[in-house]
């Protein structure tokens, strides 16, 4: 019966495997950007510290990384909750 049952699954097992190489590259391709927000919000100080921006400027820009770098912690937050409930199935 194991043969049979290889046999019956395998195309499930080969499924579940792509849908898991594809979240694995969702998460690398999330953390990636969010690690590229980063280093711009640490020239944007730079910037600022030496004078090349406004205080306004920055403050804009700074605004919207900031909120782009909450989208995506919770876009990772819901990434992770859909991994958890694979992990139990």
């Amino acid at each position: 019966m194991l043969l049979v049952d290889d046999i019956l699954f395998s195309p499930v097992k080969g499924i579940n495997w792509i849908f898991k190489k594809i979240h694995e590259l969702a998460e690398e391709e999330l953390s990636g950007e969010a690690d590229r927000i980063r280093d711009t919000l640490t020239e944007l100080y730079m910037q600022l510290e030496t004078g090349e921006i406004t205080e306004e400027e920055f403050e804009q820009q700074e605004t919207l990384l900031l909120d782009r770098l909450d989208a995506l912690n919770e876009e990772d937050d819901l990434i992770g909750d859909e991994d958890d409930e694979d992990e139990s199935i």
